[in-house]
């Protein structure tokens, strides 16, 4: 079974009307492209920014809610929206809602692991100053098996990945936001790392990059596959890039390199000095 995904990298501003648009004319373009599910960057309708998150938090069902779920709908896609802060509770959490094609909401994750760094010479950034973490597994059922949501910094957790491996994902979407510090030094061999520890397709989709932004991302959106090859890589610049994976390939990654039937369900036996 093939899957044409579209990764739209796309140019954030401080205008979230004008962001909210841009996403709905790119996610249209990655549909004519012939995608038939799409992703969204991690906070792509604002300034990656702790100030900025409570000024631009909303309840699910709002504005960025509402063109979300229009976008799926108008364009017939499955869509993974990126992420957005979501106002509940009195919180705020780093969300991304995914959609079927009808513009029905069928899962939400709240980002687990927030981004608290401290570099010395590089980037500082403390999400837990503003953000609350979220505390589920977001697995979805579509009709190309299941497909896994995690958001940026979730992916540096193995754990988390192996329990969307060992539920059978086949592919994981990755709304992310890497720096100029871990980007560089991070953002490929991690998603290498998750696909092929999983045996899954593993999706990742930044912002495109912004010299001039107080958080500078790193673009280089992409896709890795079971055998830690890049079917799509992009570079810094915004782009739309459809590309058509072959979840058929699972079973062959699968049975060459066994390790999802290998794995131990006990616990591993702990050597204990006498």
């Amino acid at each position: 079974m093939k899957l044409k995904l579209g990764l739209c990298q796309m140019n954030v501003t401080a205008d979230k009307e004008a962001n909210l648009r841009h996403a709905r004319e790119l996610l249209t373009k990655a549909a004519v492209g012939g995608a038939e599910l799409a992703m969204l960057p991690e906070m792509f309708n604002c300034p990656y920014e702790n100030a900025a998150f409570p000024v631009y938090a909303e309840p699910a069902g709002g504005e960025s809610w509402q063109a979300l779920s229009a976008a799926a709908r108008d364009n017939g896609l499955w869509l993974v929206g990126g992420s957005v802060p979501e106002l509940a509770e009195g919180k705020i959490y780093n969300t991304s809602y995914i959609f079927d094609p009808k513009g029905n909401e069928v899962a939400r994750h709240r980002k687990v692991h927030l981004f608290d760094i401290d570099v010395p010479g590089g980037q500082r950034f403390k999400e837990s100053d503003t953000l609350a973490p979220g505390d589920q597994i977001t697995l979805v059922d579509t009709p190309w098996g299941k497909v896994g949501v995690a958001i940026c910094f979730d992916i540096r957790f193995a754990e988390l990945f192996r329990i969307m491996g060992n539920e059978g994902a086949a592919l994981i979407c990755v709304p992310a936001a890497f720096n100029m510090t871990t980007g560089p030094a991070h953002w490929d061999l991690t998603f290498r790392m998750r696909a092929i520890d999983q045996q899954c397709f593993v999706a990742g989709c930044s912002p495109a990059r912004n010299e001039k932004a107080s958080y500078v991302a790193y673009g280089n959106s992409l896709v890795a596959d079971p055998w830690g090859a890049f079917p799509l890589h992009m570079d810094e610049k915004e782009h739309v890039q459809v590309v058509e994976l072959d979840l058929d390939d699972l079973a062959k990654y699968r049975g060459q390199i066994p390790i999802l039937s290998g794995r131990r369900t006990d616990l591993y036996r702990t050597q204990r000095q006498k």
